[in-house]
């Protein structure tokens, strides 16, 4: 993604919370920690030296144990905490603007047109209808009732509550007053979402429904999200990028897939010791790439599995041609949960891409006996993923020509 967007960007931000911020900040810079700098100044250090960022249509999650300054960083995007030093940096059309010193005329405008925020607590009006609590931002920026109708009639069917459109929060359930707090957001239409623990409060069947539903949202809509957690399990579940805190610093930064496979110190270590990598490591982390696969003699026929079984030629422009598995002319069918792996015939190959999950890859395997085959954008073959690979993903290896040997893929 490295054409995209920088939606928000943190550049070397620190909040401090005191009257003797200033001087907390000259006792950071002499590396003071966080305890001796509130003993000496009463004030408190709650973000030190963060720099992180997130792309248009990303998700990126602040996350850490409670009180590691997920919050707090969160909240100086749209300038509910001040920024004591550093920047942040908010793409406002053809231009970057730094929140931490525009006029307070702009921070106004940012939050009107480009930030929403979503609480954990819901933040409903009990007085006011589901309807009303949508539409309650657009009335604040004095959008007409026809247009505000069909904005709110739109966020209800989007969120699955157009049944309940003229019922009281007390009426809902906690999950229904949540996907009323996202409508709300999405009906101001910001680009950028703000999501402070947004589903912490809720029991953990409920929760997991509303991660699989922003997931789906995000699909359809693209928004930007800053979301906060403190489960680890969610962040991976939902972030395109990972930022974990701990004391004020951002300790990990980077995607789902490094922080499993390459934590940087004993906090991150502890955090993704207990996670299933079936749920988060994709096929191009694990595969063996085209250029590492045998080939027969000559060059030109590429062996797709190590007993030699399935083996293609490759076209011009690197597209598997003349497939040939388990002795018969081969098929390649893209990979769906709706297919009955099991029933398939013995000439077929399942083909996904760089993000088919590992979950995928583990099931094709055992059904067909054969590996998953990864193709790019325009067909072309990337990759395989068969036995040898899913086994260095569970040991959470990322260099799988670690290991040698023969053996079925």
């Amino acid at each position: 993604m490295s054409s995209a967007l920088t939606a928000v960007r943190f550049d070397h931000v620190d909040v401090v919370f005191g009257q003797r911020a200033q001087e907390a900040v000259g006792l950071l810079d002499q590396g003071a920690g966080r305890d001796s700098i509130l003993d000496k100044t009463d004030c408190l250090v709650a973000v030190h030296d963060a720099s992180v960022f997130v792309n248009e249509g990303e998700i990126l999650v602040l996350m850490g144990l409670s009180g590691s300054g997920k919050s707090s960083l969160l909240r100086c995007i749209n300038g509910l905490n001040r920024v004591t030093r550093g920047k942040v940096l908010v793409h406002d059309g053809n231009s970057q603007v730094d929140v931490a010193t525009c006029d307070p005329e702009t921070l106004r405008r940012l939050r009107r047109n480009r930030i929403s925020m979503v609480f954990q607590q819901f933040g409903l009006m009990p007085w006011l209808t589901v309807r009303d609590n949508i539409g309650f931002g657009l009335d604040i920026r004095g959008v007409g009732k026809a247009e505000r109708d069909r904005i709110v009639d739109e966020k209800i069917k989007l969120v699955r509550l157009d049944k309940f459109a003229d019922k009281f929060s007390h009426e809902l359930s906690g999950g229904m007053q949540q996907r009323v707090g996202l409508a709300r957001a999405f009906a101001t239409e910001a680009d950028i979402l703000l999501m402070d623990e947004p589903f912490s409060a809720l029991d953990p069947l409920i929760r997991e429904h509303l991660q699989d539903e922003l997931i789906e949202l995000q699909q359809k809509l693209k928004k930007t999200i800053v979301f906060v957690s403190h489960d680890l399990d969610e962040a991976l579940k939902i972030g395109t990028r990972i930022a974990i805190m701990e004391a004020g610093r951002v300790v990990q930064f980077g995607v789902p897939e490094e922080i499993i496979l390459n934590p940087v110190n004993d906090y991150v270590r502890q955090f993704v010791a207990s996670m299933n990598p079936l749920t988060v490591l994709k096929g191009g982390t694990l595969m063996r790439p085209v250029a590492d696969l045998a080939r027969e003699p000559g060059g030109n026929t590429i062996q797709l599995d190590r007993a030699g079984k399935c083996r293609c030629q490759l076209d011009n422009r690197g597209r598997p041609m003349n497939l040939i598995v388990n002795g018969k002319p081969g098929e390649l069918v893209p990979y769906s949960t709706e297919l009955n792996l099991s029933k398939l015939p013995d000439h077929v190959m399942i083909c996904g891409t760089e993000r088919t999950p590992m979950r995928a890859a583990v099931t094709v395997r055992s059904q067909t006996k054969r590996p998953l085959v990864l193709v790019g954008d325009d067909g072309e073959l990337l990759g395989v993923v068969g036995e040898h690979e899913i086994y260095r993903g569970m040991l959470r290896q990322s260099e799988y020509a670690r290991v040698d040997g023969a053996g079925p893929m």
